[in-house]
């Protein structure tokens, strides 16, 4: 087979343009914007960055730095920064840059897997609601809208007063109220989604209704999903915080952030600086994250939508 000049050779999605450096081809444009975009937000960068440094340090910095984190050692407590302990001791002698990274894994555990399953639970109801309509969607938008109605804060201190803490039950408490605000986004996309062609066509073939929600109604709002589920993470890690403030976390010998801000503010005044800033810095700079990179991931999104 002979080609003539000029002529191009396409596999797939992809040109012989695409292979040698030439320009993407149209499938492919929407991803190399919404990356171009990405990268392109310096606080995305840093968000993305503070992310990977906490990541390394509450999960890889124990493997390096050994402390014992689970008999205490009066004789050793209060002590301030110094030799052998970096950010001091706490009241009961844990050593507080240890307990840093310990507590970092309890939180970033507990935030990422309830902003997970909020996640998906959200999205399911979403276009659940959104693509039948009716009385489906009422009920739905009804217990959505009756749970939204309630403080958040208030419903997770009543939970977890219920039950034994534990890190299962934390998940499952912060998850049951963040779901909200990612159902009501994913329903008020399918609204528009379910008259698009393609799945009008899915319709007329006679597709059933769960087939076109799990196969065109959720792939088409994931960009969405990530957004939300983003901003999740942040909303999770200070329902977490606010909790182990109220003594309604996790107990001792356990360590997370919100226990150590709890712990620390009874000693405030006594100059133990460093039971409170490491554990509150740690708080703000995870918080701070997970909001840059939901903020670049949005606006990469709508990058990818203006190239469809």
């Amino acid at each position: 087979m002979t080609l003539e000049a000029g002529e191009l050779v396409s596999v797939g999605d992809w040109s012989s343009a695409d292979r040698w450096g030439g320009e993407p081809s149209s499938s492919s444009r929407p991803l190399v914007a919404a990356a171009r975009t990405f990268s392109e937000n310096r606080l995305a960068l840093v968000g993305a960055s503070l992310f990977v440094l906490l990541v390394l340090f509450c999960f890889v910095g124990p493997l390096l730095y050994h402390t014992n984190q689970i008999s205490t050692d009066l004789a050793r407590a209060d002590l301030p920064p110094g030799t052998g302990h970096p950010l001091g001791t706490d009241e009961v002698g844990y050593d507080v840059l240890g307990r840093l990274m310990a507590g970092g894994q309890t939180s970033l555990i507990i935030g990422v897997a309830a902003a997970m399953l909020a996640t998906v639970v959200g999205t399911v109801v979403g276009a659940v609601a959104g693509y039948f309509g009716g009385i489906v969607d009422a009920l739905l938008m009804r217990i959505v809208d009756g749970l939204l109605a309630i403080p958040a804060l208030l419903l997770v201190i009543v939970l977890a007063t219920m039950f034994t803490p534990s890190t299962a039950l934390l998940i499952f408490v912060i998850a049951a109220l963040s779901w909200l605000t990612t159902a009501r986004l994913v329903r008020a996309e399918t609204l528009s989604l379910r008259e698009r062609e393609f799945v009008e066509a899915v319709r007329l073939a006679g597709g059933r209704g769960s087939w076109s929600v799990v196969r065109h109604i959720i792939p088409n709002t994931v960009g969405t999903v990530i957004v939300s589920g983003t901003f999740q993470v942040a909303t999770a890690i200070l329902l977490l915080a606010a909790l182990d403030f109220l003594g309604l976390g996790i107990p001792p010998p356990a360590a997370s952030w919100g226990q150590m801000l709890s712990t620390g503010v009874n000693y405030v005044y006594d100059g133990y600086w460093w039971l409170i800033v490491p554990a509150g810095l740690a708080i703000l700079l995870t918080v701070l994250a997970f909001n840059f990179i939901g903020d670049g991931m949005r606006d990469a999104l709508e990058a990818r939508l203006r190239t469809r």
